[in-house]
């Protein structure tokens, strides 16, 4: 058994959704999700089957976050995993739904921060152990982190 880990390429900042599933139907519901949520949400899907041919299966609206979500799998590579890469929208947009999915097991995460991903690989495959999203604190926010806080929130609209 070999832990390591593998750098999500996300060089322009793109939001994405990192998870474990179970069926490949998944893929076909993922894209479903993502078209339904919002005429404007761009995306991208890989999908990692763990049986049968064992293919990356991809979907997507949008060439470039498609071929994004594929390269990252690529690295990846743990059975039945899959990214969602979003653009003009965020994961709270489908956070939920994705959630609620049949074939969903698990969220690693939702961000467009530096992510890390903790691999194990054995004889038989590879697994995702968890993730390392973003950075550590630096400090406890202050009355003024508070209120930057509130406006950035109402600035980009999630609270009025």
């Amino acid at each position: 058994m070999q832990i390591k880990t593998v750098e999500i390429d996300n060089k322009k900042e793109i939001n994405f959704i990192l998870g474990q599933a179970h069926f490949i139907k998944t893929i076909e519901d993922l894209h479903e999700i993502c078209v339904t949520a919002s005429t404007a949400l761009k995306f991208g899907i890989a999908f990692c089957e763990a049986s049968g041919p064992c293919l990356i299966r991809h979907t997507g609206n949008d060439t470039e976050l498609e071929e994004l979500a594929v390269k990252n799998m690529k690295e990846v590579a743990a059975g039945h995993s899959f990214i969602i890469m979003i653009k003009d929208g965020f994961p709270i947009n489908i956070l939920n739904q994705v959630k609620n999915c049949a074939e969903i097991c698990r969220i690693y995460c939702a961000t467009a921060n530096p992510t890390s991903v903790i691999i194990v690989d054995t004889e038989e495959g590879r697994g995702i152990l968890g993730v390392i999203d973003g950075f550590s604190p630096k400090g406890v926010e202050k009355e003024d982190d508070i209120a930057k806080r509130k406006e950035f929130l109402r600035m980009i609209g999630y609270k009025c």
